[in-house]
């Protein structure tokens, strides 16, 4: 029976026939999504963050301050617990182009950084000296401190679990919660006509991240479909607790990006924004949802949603695509 899950190096060396067609799928739209970060003219917003509050210069600068280092502590994730435990070509090709795109986040972000008048140290020191932010990279990094500091089994069911585990704590809950919380507040600028091109350059981020959700997904679901006997009861009601635990996280980390909230936006209505997508998280893992709350900002269905996940490849992309067809 073939598997998504192995270790073998001579492994995983053919492309065709493809295995995991959503996998192939995925890559090519990666690759037809591929974009650079000064293809964007951030200059051209300097005058929109002069004339900002500093409450929003705030929230501006906390979320480079988030999202910076945490685009390359998904790489490590990707590196260290998942690329070396899938033995799928086209896995493997889908991964290498993610990694390149955390790299290529990361790099956007510095061009904010360098573009607006931030204090970098400042930003840079936050995630480590603002303990709500330090709370959700610890959170993170006790799961993929598993992967490096010891090499998983995957031929036991916990070393299957483990694998899991990540997976759950990089793609659905740090990719696809708490970035898209990020997201929307960086989005609320440009639906006040504020910071335009930056809003742009997120549009892109969120384009990838939809991609990156889409494939998490559909590997942890692989995995479960594969190895049934992973799913115990015990082990999905600690992975819905996990999800739910991470929620508390970034509402404690929501209250200080918004301390006393910006125009059209405030911590109460993030919060239920991080709700409902959690919701949303948890049904695309085939749980029920928790919350039952409505989505506070109509306006993100486009992103929160992923392009419509599930019909994704069916919708036509009208953004920037290399090698588009006329």
């Amino acid at each position: 029976m073939t598997s998504i899950l192995g270790t073998g190096i001579q492994e995983g060396l053919l492309l065709k026939p493809v295995t995991y067609r959503w996998a192939m799928d995925l890559y090519d739209q990666a690759v037809a999504n591929t974009w650079f970060p000064n293809e964007i003219q951030l200059g051209e917003d300097l005058a929109d963050f002069a004339r900002m509050t500093d409450d929003e210069r705030h929230a501006l600068t906390y979320l480079m301050s988030y999202f910076n280092p945490n685009e390359l502590l998904v790489n490590k994730a990707l590196a260290f617990g998942v690329y070396p435990y899938v033995n799928a070509a086209e896995c493997h090709l889908y991964l290498a182009k993610q990694m390149w795109e955390e790299a290529n986040h990361c790099m956007a972000f510095e061009y904010v950084l360098e573009t607006f008048p931030i204090d970098r140290e400042q930003a840079y020191g936050s995630h480590v000296n603002v303990p709500s932010m330090a709370a959700k990279e610890e959170f993170e990094v006790r799961y993929i401190r598993r992967m490096t500091e010891d090499t998983l089994d995957i031929s036991t069911v916990e070393g299957k679990q483990d694998f899991v585990r990540n997976l759950v704590a990089y793609n659905v809950i740090l990719e696809g919660i708490w970035f898209y919380s990020g997201f929307m507040v960086a989005l609320s600028f440009r639906q006040r006509n504020l910071l335009r091109n930056f809003g742009s350059l997120i549009d892109w981020i969120v384009r990838d991240e939809s991609l990156h959700l889409k494939f998490g997904i559909n590997l942890i679901l692989t995995v479960l479909e594969e190895n049934p006997e992973i799913a115990t009861e015990e082990f999905s009601a600690e992975i819905r607790q996990m999800i739910l635990g991470a929620v508390t996280l970034e509402e404690e980390y929501n209250r200080d990006l918004l301390p006393t909230g910006i125009l059209g936006l405030n911590g109460s209505v993030l919060n239920d924004y991080v709700r409902y997508l959690t919701d949303r998280r948890l049904e695309e893992l085939g749980f029920e949802p928790e919350f039952h709350v409505q989505n506070p900002a109509k306006w993100m269905a486009a992103a929160n949603d992923t392009f419509e996940l599930v019909n994704f490849f069916e919708a036509t992309n009208t953004s920037y695509e290399v090698n588009a067809q006329a």
